[in-house]
This record gives C-alpha cells, sequence and structure tokens, in this order.
C-alpha cells in the first residue's frame, strides 16, 4: 500500500535554516557587491567637476564616467585625450592636497617639443589646431621636450586653468585614467567628445 503521509519540510522545499541557509540568500548579493567594487577598483569610476578649467568642454558639476583600463595597461594616450591625474609632485610639494585628482587634456608625449608663443601652442615646429578652445593663451611657455613617461596636460579654459605651464610635465605614474562619458547633466548625456589630432603634425572631484 503506498505511504500516502507528508514529505519532511526540506523534501517540501523549505529554505535550510541557519549558515547554509543565510549563504543561499545573501551570497548571490555579496557577489555582486564585490563584482561592483572591483569594476570601480579597475575598469571604472565616477568622478564630478568642481572647477572651470575644462570649459567649455566639460561644466561644473558635470557627472563623467572615467575609464581606468588604458593607464593600467600601458596605453598610449595620445594629444586630445583627457586624463584624471593624482596631483603631481610639484603641486604636492606647494601644498596642494596628494588625494585630490585633476583633470585636464593631453597636449603632447614623451620625446614631443612643445611651446607657446603668440597665443598658439606650438608642437614639434608646427601650430596645433584646437577647435575646443575659447580663447588664445595670454602667457608665454618656452619650448620644452616632455621626458620619457611624462605628458604634457593643458585645461581647455587655458588662462583659468592649473596645468603643466606651471608645474611642467606630468608623470605618467600619476595617471587614474581618461575621462570617456558624461552621465550627468541628461541634456549632455554621452561620449566626452574630442578631436583627435595626430601623433606627429604642422592629436571623487577634479579641478
Amino acid at each position: 500500500m503506498a505511504d500516502t503521509s507528508s514529505p519532511p519540510a526540506d523534501a517540501a522545499g523549505a529554505e535550510p535554516q541557519g549558515l547554509q541557509g543565510w549563504l543561499r540568500r545573501w551570497l548571490p548579493l555579496l557577489a555582486w557587491v564585490v563584482v561592483a567594487l572591483l569594476l570601480r577598483w579597475a575598469v571604472v569610476e565616477p568622478r564630478w567637476i568642481p572647477s572651470g578649467s575644462m570649459l567649455p568642454t566639460l561644466q561644473l558639476q558635470d557627472r563623467v564616467l572615467v575609464e581606468k583600463l588604458r593607464p593600467r595597461l600601458h596605453r598610449p594616450l595620445p594629444p586630445g585625450t583627457i586624463v584624471v591625474f593624482h596631483a603631481p609632485p610639484a603641486l604636492v610639494a606647494a601644498g596642494y592636497d596628494p588625494d585630490a585628482a585633476l583633470i585636464k587634456r593631453v597636449v603632447a608625449e614623451p620625446g614631443d617639443v612643445v611651446e607657446v608663443r603668440d597665443g598658439q601652442l606650438i608642437r614639434n615646429g608646427s601650430p596645433v589646431a584646437e577647435p575646443w578652445l575659447r580663447e588664445a593663451m595670454d602667457y608665454s611657455l618656452p619650448p620644452l621636450t616632455v621626458p620619457a613617461d611624462a605628458l604634457l596636460v593643458l585645461g581647455d579654459n587655458r588662462n583659468a586653468s592649473l596645468d603643466s605651464h606651471l608645474w611642467g610635465p606630468l608623470p605618467s605614474r600619476e595617471v587614474i585614467g581618461t575621462a570617456v562619458f558624461r552621465y550627468w547633466p541628461l541634456d549632455r548625456l554621452g561620449p566626452i567628445r574630442f578631436s583627435p589630432q595626430g601623433r606627429r603634425e604642422g592629436l571623487n572631484q577634479l579641478g
């Protein structure tokens, strides 16, 4: 004769009790948290713009995503790339917050000879077309050769930017990542556009 008694609670689908039940319930969520933290640490992180040094390209209070793989993989950061970086040693030595991050545009790579003359950026003897600028530079920069493992970075708002024309080339090791996407405000949602230029030619808070 068939046994018609009810099955044990576990066989009927009741959740296991104790540590096993806790793990089953919370382990997937913990896994997602770990993945999110790893992505933020190694791949991409959000930043916001508290200063006007990158006007008109980036506005005050813009929120941007910074991808971090290119510097970690030692990929080239050609002229035109917008980079986020730790405060360089020259600024830290002058009392700047060592935990601060800044955002500027790469204008020269290692080995490039750069100068600013008559309001114009000149790289390797040729004037550089910079459609993102609103006005000519009101300072001069004597010719300098960018050292190995360094970049020359300038803000798009050249005359109101604390950048390489004041504190010199940026060591490449200080680069955190490249600004690639604006996610706020929504009316400017999308990739951060810039006009890449040829390599040789005649291409938390941010300040």
